[in-house]
């Protein structure tokens, strides 16, 4: 039996995800969706940084 790491990915996992990536969803669209990655992620930790402004403010 061989074990299974996960979230230990290797150069080889590495390549089959771009390469299955570029496939579903081609060259072209790939950069409008990091976009919006990218801002959903600035959104994410805004919104973190506003509730932990405003649990400060509570506890005073």
């Amino acid at each position: 039996m061989s074990t299974v790491f996960l979230g230990i990915l290797g150069p080889n996992q590495m390549i089959l995800i771009l390469v299955v990536v570029l496939l579903l969803f081609g060259g072209r669209k790939i950069p409008e969706l990091m976009r919006g990655l990218g801002r959903g992620v600035k959104e994410f930790k805004d919104g973190v940084a506003d509730d932990e402004k405003g649990s400060d403010d509570n506890k005073e």
